[in-house]
């Protein structure tokens, strides 16, 4: 008796110039955007466990990915230094976050000392880059959120589309997705010529004049309409938002190339890893804090 053939694995599904499921993608963009439009509108507040979620699940995902390269990032001291960076950002500001984050760094590194001299190193310097990109920059969302009050006793704010720094969340958010979305119609309809075709042979020129015109676009309506600011502002705003939302991208593919793997996870489905969705994100915060903070707030 001869042993049946085992069968061929399902070749991957082919989503066509799209590169991605999109009607799973919609799907998870329209629930996360649900679960932080609740936060926000009711009590500003609860917004800050999500981006803590987000903090930890990013920095799983990471060493996860680090760990094809024989990199071994210690989770816990990332983890727990990377919420509790989010939240004295929140309640006590950007001096308290450059405190927290030089005190993670160096618990990060003292805690990497018990398994000894070997790798130390390589781990080590993974550990602080990690620290800086992940929950550095995503606490930058919470200085924005801060502005207009805490949530908390008398420095409530209050919340809803009256309160600045639900203003300023929706405006960050707003101006990265419309960057993501122009550049996608522009590169499907039109992509021709590759921006970086040895990072990200999908990404065109052509799709970043996409994200230019829909993120200029955005960042002038929201802060003239929304925030009441001055239209050069918004023009500002969309600028820094598309020029950080691509580098933000293309760092990204340039780390999982260097990883060799093509998504950080699949937790979000149409869109891969959470990473995967936070690059842009990630890199346009603190421009967009920095510029509404002086110049509008």
């Amino acid at each position: 008796m001869t042993d049946s053939p085992t069968p061929a694995a399902a070749p991957a599904k082919d989503h066509g110039r799209a590169g991605r499921d999109l009607p799973a993608a919609i799907t998870s963009a329209v629930v996360l955007l649900a679960a932080i439009a609740a936060s926000l509108f009711f009590w500003k507040t609860a917004f800050m466990v999500i981006v803590a979620a987000a903090v930890v699940v990013a920095v799983w995902e990471l060493r996860k990915g680090f760990l094809a390269k024989g990199i071994d990032l210690p989770e816990q001291p990332l983890m727990i230094g990377g919420v509790v960076m989010v939240v004295v950002a929140y309640f006590y500001g950007a001096p308290a976050l450059v405190t927290a984050t030089a005190v993670s760094a160096l618990v990060t590194m003292l805690w990497l000392l018990r398994r000894g001299i070997d790798g130390y190193v390589q781990n080590a310097t993974a550990s602080v880059f990690t620290l800086v990109y992940v929950p550095f920059l995503g606490s930058f969302v919470a200085l924005l959120l801060a502005e207009g009050g805490t949530g908390l006793g008398s420095d409530s704010g209050g919340s809803g589309l009256e309160n600045p720094g639900v203003q300023g969340i929706i405006t960050f958010i707003l101006v990265t997705i419309a960057s993501d979305i122009g550049g996608y119609i522009a590169g499907v309809l039109f992509g021709r010529h590759p921006m970086a075709p040895v990072i990200s042979p999908k990404k065109s020129w052509e799709g970043f004049a996409g994200s230019l015109v829909f993120t200029v676009a955005a960042g002038w309506a929201l802060v003239t309409y929304l925030l009441d600011g001055d239209w050069w502002v918004g023009i500002a705003l969309g600028i820094i938002a598309v020029v950080m939302a691509t580098l933000g991208d293309l760092c990204e593919s340039v780390i999982k190339r260097d990883l060799g793997i093509k998504d950080m996870s699949q937790v979000v489905p149409g869109h891969g890893g959470l990473m995967d969705r936070l690059d842009s994100l990630l890199a346009t915060v603190a421009p967009i804090w920095l510029l509404l903070h002086y110049a509008v707030f």
